[in-house]
């Protein structure tokens, strides 16, 4: 089995979270127009502790099920010829849509970029946002495409072999972040 290397729990996510919530109302001025998308699955459970942060400093944000919804990318995935048999998630977009609003896509982790811009090409299904902006809360590197977070919980440089596993308790029944695979049980991290 391979080994498991914990790097953030429960009350280092918490505290990610609400540092991208400042950040997300600091960069857009407020709430107005604002609009959180998260990323099945585990991105939209993120999405929404970000709009419960969001409305706890700024009450006027309104309602967090206004300001939250959440974006399936599954068919807009490059890999569905590879693994093509796949669940779909659900795209949820509260009232006013997409249109003219500043909207933050949410992901547990960005790596290659391709679920980002899987995510890009469903958003444009629906409208044109004003704005997009990205938030994670683990961005591991490894990029294929020239995708960048504007938003980032903690940066976490893997090597190629090893995974990001992100651990909510609404799917879970636990906040973590950990690292699997070969190089994970290394001391002093995973330099190489």
């Amino acid at each position: 089995m391979a080994s498991a290397r914990p790097v953030l729990e429960a009350q280092e996510i918490s505290r990610a979270l609400t540092r991208i919530a400042h950040e997300v109302l600091e960069r857009n001025h407020g709430a107005e127009d604002l609009l959180l998308l998260g990323i099945p699955t585990r991105g939209t459970h993120l999405a929404r502790r970000v709009g419960e942060r969001l409305v706890a400093a700024e009450p006027a944000a309104g309602p967090v099920d206004d300001l939250v919804g959440s974006l399936d990318v599954t068919m807009h995935r490059d890999d569905l010829r590879r693994r093509p048999v796949r669940a779909l998630g659900r795209t949820c977009v509260p009232g006013g849509g997409v249109d003219d609003r500043v909207v933050v896509l949410v992901d547990d982790v960005l790596a290659s970029g391709r679920t980002v811009r899987a995510a890009l090409d469903a958003l444009s299904d629906l409208g044109r946002p004003r704005a997009v902006r990205l938030a994670v809360l683990v961005d591991r590197g490894h990029r294929q495409l020239p995708v960048r977070a504007d938003h980032v919980g903690k940066n976490l440089p893997t090597a190629a072999d090893e995974d990001v596993r992100v651990l909510l308790e609404e799917v879970d029944g636990r906040d973590a972040v950990v690292i699997t695979g070969p190089g994970a049980g290394r001391a002093g991290g995973d330099a190489r």
